[in-house]
């Protein structure tokens, strides 16, 4: 099984188009030990020639020209793709936007849960995704499914989902609602165990994570890999560096330090490689010279970036 991270950052990508802070600076200046990168996907194949992509950023285009396993081949009839389908974590907006540019009649198939494909419904601007030819599928809410491509045909890739702690899309808020953090335990933000057909080893793919619990801890136990949120490394750093008024826990997001942090909660669980993905703008393990990256690797944990490829 081949694991390609083709977007690391979160929402808004690195630097951000309207960012000012300090971290964006460095990377618009080229400073090195700081390095751009676009929003969060991976792409997975279990065969080296068909692939399953996990969320469809806004940077879909930018990605796939920088990935040439994503990219038709030489010998390809004039329009193609060796993207077989897309699996969705949620319905956030840096991980469905990317769908609107794969909108060129060409076959593929979208996995989401119940939550997702409603909110794909709901909106007829993803109509544009003719469901003639790109079929939308139902990823259930927990349970093992073989990611199948346009034409029913396996890819290779097996998926496990399973709700995490999380919250709601932010476009889908209802100011009244009473609950004021808008968090969800059902299904609107998942993780997924990624195998290959036949193969023994399994990675974890969860972006967006508001906790970590008993059962969350149970089940990543023995990955060979865990690509994990790591969005912000303290809960108040957008508040502190000035660019919004929302904590990591408001935003559906673990924080990566403190006691109740990703490194502390995870830190007695055998796990394979530990990968932050989903990394913020403002998150100080961004810059490879400082203490806070230092202290992420000291604590066996790798900071992801655009690029990295994996082999199961």
């Amino acid at each position: 099984m081949l694991v390609k991270i083709i977007g690391s950052a979160a929402g808004g990508g690195f630097p951000q188009w309207n960012c000012n802070y300090r971290l964006s600076r460095a990377a618009r200046s080229g400073m090195p030990g700081v390095r751009p990168r676009t929003q969060s996907s991976i792409a997975v194949s279990g065969d080296g020639a068909g692939w399953v992509l996990f969320n469809a950023s806004p940077d879909i285009r930018q990605q796939i020209a920088q990935t040439p396993e994503l990219q038709p081949p030489a010998d390809a009839p004039p329009r193609s793709t060796p993207i077989r389908a897309v699996v969705l974590t949620n319905a956030d907006v840096d991980h469905v936007a990317g769908l609107l540019s794969l909108r060129e009649r060409q076959p593929f198939a979208i996995y989401g849960t119940a939550q997702v494909l409603e909110t794909l419904e709901a909106n007829s601007i993803f109509n544009v995704l003719d469901p003639s030819i790109v079929s939308r599928r139902l990823l259930g809410p927990t349970g093992e499914l073989a990611i199948r491509d346009a034409y029913g045909r396996e890819t290779g890739v097996v998926v496990d989902s399973f709700p995490v702690p999380g919250k709601i899309a932010l476009y889908l808020e209802q100011k009244a609602d009473p609950s004021p953090d808008f968090s969800s335990d059902r299904g609107d933000t998942i993780g997924v165990r990624i195998t290959a057909t036949g193969r023994c080893g399994a990675i974890f793919y969860i972006p967006g994570c508001a906790r970590i619990d008993a059962a969350l801890r149970t089940r990543v136990a023995d990955a060979a890999c865990l690509l994990f949120d790591g969005t912000i490394y303290t809960d108040d750093e957008m508040i502190i560096a000035r660019v919004g008024q929302k904590t990591g826990a408001r935003m559906g997001h673990i924080a990566i330090s403190g006691e109740e942090g990703s490194i502390a909660g995870l830190a007695d669980v055998k796990i394979g490689r530990r990968i932050f993905v989903h990394i913020n703008n403002t998150n100080p393990i961004l810059d490879e010279n400082s203490a806070e990256h230092a202290a992420v690797r000291v604590a066996g944990w790798e900071v992801a970036s655009d690029g990295m490829e994996m082999e199961f």
